[in-house]
């Protein structure tokens, strides 16, 4: 099921939000000094191509240098990107078949805003983490 939404999605609005995070991450690696923030542009435009299966969770160890570098990030390209996931999430919970995208694409604006100091993981355990959740 996950691959059949994740091909919808990428027909539907998916391609188009990841040519905007790599527009958004070439642009700023033209300054060098904001090639960190083009780097998290680039890991969350893969995200937004293949969004189902996998979540996003805030790294325990980011500080108060990921909140600063984030209110960087929305003055220079996480204010339109964001705009971006509204403006699809809405068009896209007109369908029917697009209200499952249009809540992915709701789900995505807070990383739009704040991408710093998060972690894209998958939804899926692996035998290992099955194992070691039910030793506990």
């Amino acid at each position: 099921m996950r691959t059949l939404l994740n091909i919808i999605w990428l027909i539907l609005a998916g391609f188009w939000l990841f040519l905007g995070y790599v527009a958004a991450g070439i642009l700023l690696c033209i300054p060098i000094i904001t090639i960190p923030w083009a780097i998290a542009s680039f890991r969350t435009a893969n995200y937004v191509l293949w969004p189902f299966g996998r979540t996003i969770v805030a790294k325990p160890t980011a500080g108060v240098g990921s909140f600063l570098g984030n209110v960087v990030w929305v003055i220079f390209a996480g204010w339109w990107l964001a705009l971006a996931h509204i403006a699809s999430g809405i068009a896209l919970f007109i369908t029917i078949i697009g209200i499952p995208m249009a809540i992915a694409d709701f789900k995505m604006v807070p990383i739009s805003l704040m991408p710093l100091g998060k972690d894209i993981v998958s939804t899926r355990q692996g035998e290992f983490d099955r194992a070691a959740g039910a030793g506990r």
